[in-house]
């Protein structure tokens, strides 16, 4: 159910914030909610408003802007955060405690007795206050607490009947999605209220864990543009996107504007002082760039031979790479189409040779393929030897 009904919580202004090269200012935040907008995530997750002067300052900031996502804070599970997060205005408030031994032992000091005492006092608290407020409650480090640990805190908040949603967090990226699976499908059987899923990205697993929780009965998952964060981030919003956009393309366009995800990555690479990295999910370099000369014939028959994601969807194009030894005459054939030129199958594949050729010797950028093409109609060259490699910007016809 939840792969067809789910909600992204979109984390750059509260765990994005968290990363080593972040520092937005209230300015930056407000165009990164817009553009987080635009692209039509549902939730929007901010700064703790306790965090610092600032923090509050910026926190109620957003809640103005007349967005359509749903602006959240994270709060820690203590009664004075929940006062400061209520005058905020915001549309809902995530609290959360740590329940495994090392953030019971090295964090809070407090017992799961302890922790249940406290959360049933601040969420009643919360739902006193603000009926209509989207309340969350979530264990932190929930893979490395003892199952029987969490279930007696979900359980007993739930008889409470004051939440909207409980969230899991795998806050160390533990975590498999064998794991992520059992633990979602047994919270699921047990209640009613929605569910999300907070994954880190230390061991890589966060995008599968993501999808994990999903396919188990979470409703709701945290990510985050680019997967910034603590140390190695979270779920990155473009991949879970792609994973999910794998599933049903039909559906993510539907739900969110997929042309804005490079805009989104674009932006925050900026702000964050990074570049977009290669490979991302995407948005990346090489996303959508195909070299092996059986690939790119393929490509040119057909897209969907080499490509799970169409890159149009996403307002982006695919890129043949060809002034290399792995190049292919299909490949030649289809650049010179576009360049206007007519060259026959013989002496495509007589060009295809003598680029793979001059490949093995120096590095070839389009340019110099473009123009011994050109040459190659002309006057069809002579293809030098191995042993004498031509440099394309001087061959002349001969």
């Amino acid at each position: 159910m939840s792969l067809q009904e789910f909600a992204i919580i979109e984390s750059t202004l509260r765990e994005g914030e968290q990363f080593v090269g972040a520092d937005f200012s209230p300015d930056d935040k407000v165009e990164i909610a817009r553009a987080l907008d635009d692209f039509g995530v549902e939730y929007i997750e901010v700064t703790s408003p306790c965090a610092s002067p600032q923090s509050q300052i910026d926190c109620v900031a957003l809640t103005q802007l007349d967005l359509q996502a749903r602006v959240l804070t994270h709060i820690r599970c203590h009664m004075e955060d929940a006062r400061i997060a209520l005058d905020t205005g915001v549309d809902g408030i995530d609290i959360v405690i740590g329940t495994s031994s090392y953030l019971r032992e090295f964090s809070h000091g407090k017992g799961i007795a302890e922790i249940i005492e406290l959360a049933e006092e601040v969420l009643s608290f919360i739902r006193g206050q603000a009926p209509e407020l989207e309340l969350r409650f979530s264990t932190e480090d929930s893979f490395r607490s003892k199952p029987a640990d969490l279930l007696r805190v979900y359980l007993s908040i739930d008889q409470l009947g004051v939440v909207n949603r409980f969230g899991i967090a795998d806050t160390v990226g533990v975590a498999t999605p064998h794991e992520v699976f059992k633990l979602v499908s047994t919270l699921r059987e047990l209640t009613a209220v929605d569910i999300e899923f907070h994954g880190h990205n230390d061991t890589g697993c966060a995008i599968a864990n993501s999808y994990a929780a999903l396919e188990a009965g979470a409703t709701h998952i945290d990510t985050s543009v680019l997967g910034i964060g603590e140390r190695n981030g979270i779920t990155p919003l473009a991949g879970i996107i792609a994973r999910l956009y794998a599933n049903d393309r039909e559906q993510l366009k539907r739900k969110y504007r997929l042309d804005q995800l490079r805009v989104l990555c674009q932006l925050i690479a900026d702000k964050v002082g990074i570049a977009v990295p290669f490979n991302h999910y995407i948005t990346g370099m090489t996303a959508f760039t195909h070299k092996a000369g059986i690939h790119a014939k393929a490509i040119l028959n057909n897209p969907e031979t080499y490509e799970i994601l169409d890159p149009h969807d996403f307002g982006l194009t695919r890129y043949i790479s060809i002034g290399h030894k792995l190049t292919g005459w299909n490949a030649m054939q289809d650049r010179a189409s576009q360049l206007g030129l007519v060259l026959d199958e013989a002496q495509l594949r007589a060009v295809t040779e003598h680029i793979k050729a001059l490949a093995d010797h120096k590095q070839l950028t389009l340019d110099d393929v473009d123009q011994i093409l050109h040459q190659w109609v002309e006057i069809e060259p002579k293809t030098p030897t191995v042993s004498e490699p031509v440099d394309p910007k001087t061959t002349s016809a001969t």
